[in-house]
């Protein structure tokens, strides 16, 4: 048979790249936000995140998780069964500290290092976040009760059991959590679920969830109504007698996106729980693990974002169209340093967000910075994720579109972060709530922005023009006008002071300067588009 094409001009596979080593304002940040000494573990799970993690997550997202109610005997089992790739990502995120470092090792910068292995993990695979953010942030509430001590340090072991079994017979657990009712979506106070109290402490659920994050997992945090209010429990797969918990996986949901991982509907008849803190204050307790949950959403929009960049700059360094490589374009230079500029901003704004979530317990002002700044920097990186995930692909053209890239499944993850934990307007009220009622956020913002003064004219003058509101119910409105001018500031005050002049400044004058459009790629004429894409991908390190 005779040929009929040769096949050339196409880009050559992009794997077993470090995505630490390629990542100038990850490696960076981490030194910068305290938590240098943890250089070369993170540098080793970039390796596994340039990688085998890819290569695993194209076959996790592949064969989806099924569900499986009965036994072939027909005992009832309630159990999302999975891929032997879902549980090899797992594994080495359990393993290298993605859900466990912070709590495992409680020295400064350990939440700035568990936020690294995070971005680096969510960049290679989006689902398997999932129990891997809960189980990280469930330790928070776990912690605050002696009697868990063991089930805390459970969790934050560095072993993956994947067994269904009583966590008794396990030496590592995952934690899920479960606040959404149908009735009530983001208005967790009219969740209908009954507690009725059984024992000292000890509570029988009755009722649903619309949304059940990961039921696979050990354990879970869960809102229900007890006779005292809306109150916080822990439920098991398994009952403390060695039986299974009543607890009814409906269905999985068919999801756009997030397809490795099992999202599922649930009902309790009558199943056991403890009680964690007091009755009627289950919000309270449970916002303890929703902050950290709400930090991983800003840091996976900017995984995502660092990880579709990528991609765009390794085609674009490898495809040549009229003549020459897309790289040496110029309009394509203005889409690609645009995006590396949107791209560093994300980032260094989540490794701020980790040092302040980390120093919170020692230092008053940073807990107030973490407080604020959780919800303006997962409502902005967020929003910002899906317009960019978008335009990377359109560097590729067709083949961004097609599956055999990462791209689309990136596309079909952006959206998912600025709807988990909190919508975009939940977090922008919440943000105008802190600016009222809490004490010292005010002053720790304003603070962090002043840091940054007088290091380039529009920064200074839209600082000059910003004001917080004295009304919050004239400001809710306008709320997400506020936050996204909080967010810009922040990110723009940040690189002024960290990054180098020339992301700087085309940051400073796009963003707050008004030389940009409303897309990507229409920075100003003289942006320094050669030192902003060679920062983005520097020479010699893809190996």
């Amino acid at each position: 048979m005779s040929a009929t094409h040769t096949v050339e001009n196409q880009v050559p596979e992009l794997a077993g790249f470090n995505a630490f080593a390629l990542d100038a304002a990850l490696r960076e940040g981490l030194a910068r936000e305290g938590a240098e000494w943890a250089v070369e573990r993170v540098s080793a799970y970039g390796e596994l995140a340039g990688g085998e993690l890819i290569s695993l997550g194209i076959e996790a997202n592949r064969d989806r998780p099924r569900l499986r109610t009965h036994d072939r005997f027909g005992h009832r089992i309630d159990r999302a069964e999975f891929h032997p790739a879902y549980h090899r990502l797992m594994q080495l995120g359990i393993e290298h500290g993605v859900a466990g470092l912070a709590w495992r090792e409680p020295r400064p910068g350990a939440h700035v290092a568990r936020a690294a292995l995070s971005y680096l993990h969510h960049q290679a695979e989006q689902g398997t976040s999932c129990p891997l953010t809960m189980t990280y942030a469930g330790q928070a509430v776990l912690a605050q009760v002696p009697a868990l001590a063991a089930l805390a340090g459970k969790a934050c072991a560095p072993l993956y059991d994947p067994r269904d079994v009583p966590m008794a017979e396990k030496a590592g657990i995952t934690l899920g959590m479960g606040m959404t009712e149908k009735q009530g979506g983001s208005d967790v106070r009219a969740n209908s679920t009954r507690a009725e109290a059984v024992g000292e402490g000890a509570y029988a659920l009755t009722g649903h969830k619309w949304f059940f994050s990961a039921p696979m997992c050990d354990a879970f945090l869960v809102l229900a109504q007890a006779p005292g209010g809306l109150s916080c429990f822990l439920l098991s797969r398994w009952r403390p007698d060695g039986t299974r918990n009543a607890l009814r996986l409906m269905r999985l949901k068919d999801k756009l996106g997030n397809w490795s991982n099992a999202s599922s509907e649930v009902e309790f008849d009558a199943a056991f729980a403890t009680r964690i803190g007091e009755e009627g204050r289950g919000v309270a307790t449970i916002l303890q693990m929703v902050a950290l949950t709400r930090l991983d959403c800003l840091i996976g929009s900017a995984a995502e974002m660092r990880m579709a960049l990528v991609q765009a700059l390794h085609h674009a360094r490898h495809r040549r169209a009229f003549g020459r490589f897309l790289l040496d374009q110029p309009l394509m230079r203005n889409v690609l340093a645009d995006l590396a500029l949107e791209s560093e901003a994300a980032t260094t704004l989540a490794l701020r967000v980790a040092r302040a979530v980390d120093a919170a317990p020692r230092d008053g002002s940073e807990a107030a910075l973490a407080r604020l700044c959780t919800a303006i920097g997962k409502y902005w990186v967020s929003k910002r994720a899906p317009a960019f995930v978008n335009e990377a692909q359109e560097c590729l053209g067709g083949a961004g579109y097609v599956e055999e890239s990462l791209l689309p499944r990136l596309y079909r993850e952006a959206p998912l972060n600025s709807i988990g934990e909190g919508c975009g307007n939940i977090q922008c009220l919440d943000v105008l709530r802190a600016l009222q009622r809490e004490s010292g956020v005010r002053e720790a913002l304003m603070a962090e922005l002043e840091a940054a003064r007088g290091r380039h004219v529009a920064f200074d003058s839209a600082l000059g023009a910003f004001a917080l509101p004295s009304d919050p119910a004239e400001a809710e409105p306008m709320a997400r006008v506020l936050v996204e001018r909080m967010a810009l500031l922040l990110q723009a005050g940040l690189l002024l002071r960290h990054a180098p002049e020339a992301v700087a400044d085309a940051f400073c004058r796009s963003r707050l300067g008004g030389a940009h459009g409303l897309a990507f790629g229409t920075l100003p004429a003289g942006a320094y588009f050669g030192a902003i894409l060679a920062r983005a991908w520097p020479e010699g390190v893809e190996r």
